[in-house]
């Protein structure tokens, strides 16, 4: 009997594509996404990555899909009001759908999916990878607690993407029995498979040397990713260790962490923003990705390089740490804003080349288990037991 699945997504994201493909391969699976927002080109480069423009990979082929009708004043994926979606009841009434997947629940639109499943009696399921790490106000959590206690335990399914974020499901009442893993995945590149001539490209592009460690910054350049800090330690490295830094991104911090690398003589080149398409150059020409990032909730640039078997530094706030980094192993996981720590890393990476092979091997195997597959089996496996009343 074919099961039919809503996904409700508050606009499209090139990293869920895959994975919507994947699930709508599925036997016996009818699956539809439903959208609340396209972000233009301009909302693309006020959200922080400093240029407008639109993905250069394809977001919508391959699964069914619509966009539904957001009557917002101001639509934005960024604000809790810009996504507001009253239509969504009746487009899952008709659609009589067998179970609905929230991607959240930090827009109206989110909140008015969970609440038309709650007077219809649809079987709903949440997937976050919200974290009990976060250095939130302790009135905030404990404003919290009560509704987030009463809104969680009555989903009929949780999806985390990892470890922290099962810790917060179960923290505010989430059913063991009824939470699945879900994990964060990132499709791997066909270029990945052979990067030799796309590494020699990249290191020309952006003149490193080619006997150099190059340590990637790939994201934002935004006060949380903290790019500064980064600045600091390929400089504190470079004075030992034949260490340069690539920096793949833009954004409002862009001339400060340009200035920063000037007055500190640090070896870091800027190749700006580059699309999806344009990354593999990135991953292809580094040898480790720097993640020191402050308040990150999962990092899937940390999937993308360790699907190019790139080693990973993260911050201890990084929220794929726990499953991704294991530590000398795939990678290391640093104190916040102790960029001398980091530092200390990278010499140790670019100083022992037979070390960092066998950890590139290592961060293939570890991440072969966060694929789109594995995240289309936690969901099957989440409407199994909705249908079996486990």
């Amino acid at each position: 009997m074919t099961q039919r699945l809503a996904i409700v997504a508050s606009h499209p994201v090139q990293y869920q594509a895959p994975w919507f493909r994947n699930l709508a391969a599925q036997p016996g699976l009818d699956v539809e996404v439903l959208f609340g927002h396209y972000a233009s080109g301009r909302e693309q480069a006020q959200a922080g990555f400093g240029v407008e423009f639109d993905w250069d990979i394809p977001l919508l082929d391959g699964y069914a899909h619509r966009f539904l009708t957001n009557v917002a004043s101001q639509p934005s994926v960024n604000t809790f009001k810009g996504i507001d979606t009253p239509g969504i009841g009746q487009v899952l009434r008709q659609g009589r759908f067998d179970a609905v997947l929230a991607l959240g629940w930090h827009t109206r639109g989110y909140w008015q999916a969970i609440q038309a499943c709650w007077r219809e009696g649809t079987a709903v399921m949440a997937r976050s990878d919200s974290h009990l790490h976060d250095a939130r106000p302790l009135l905030t959590r404990l404003a919290k607690e009560l509704p987030y206690r009463y809104f969680i335990s009555r989903l009929d399914a949780c999806l985390p993407v990892g470890s922290w974020s099962r810790d917060y499901f179960l923290h505010y009442g989430a059913r063991p029995e009824r939470t699945f893993l879900v994990p964060h995945c990132a499709a791997l590149h066909p270029e990945a498979e052979r990067p030799a001539a796309l590494r020699l490209a990249g290191r020309q592009t952006w003149d490193l040397p080619q006997d150099a460690l190059v340590c990637l910054l790939a994201g934002k350049l935004i006060p949380r990713k903290c790019p500064l800090d980064f600045v600091r330690a390929i400089a504190h490295a470079s004075r030992s260790a034949a260490v340069v830094g690539l920096v793949a991104g833009d954004g409002p911090l862009r001339e400060e962490t340009s200035r920063l690398a000037q007055d500190l003589n640090a070896p870091v080149r800027f190749a700006g923003f580059l699309n999806q398409g344009e990354m593999c150059r990135a991953y292809a020409a580094a040898d480790v990705l720097v993640l020191p990032s402050s308040q990150e909730t999962w990092g899937l640039v940390a999937n993308e390089a360790m699907a190019w078997g790139l080693p990973c530094v993260v911050s201890e706030l990084v929220g794929c740490g726990p499953d991704l980094v294991e530590e000398g192993v795939t990678g290391f996981t640093v104190p916040l804003h102790d960029f001398e720590t980091l530092a200390g890393r990278l010499a140790l990476l670019a100083d022992d080349p037979t070390a960092r092979r066998a950890m590139s091997e290592q961060v293939r195997q570890r991440i072969a288990h966060f694929t789109p597959q594995a995240a289309t089996d936690g969901v099957l496996q989440a409407m199994a037991a909705i249908r079996e009343g486990a």
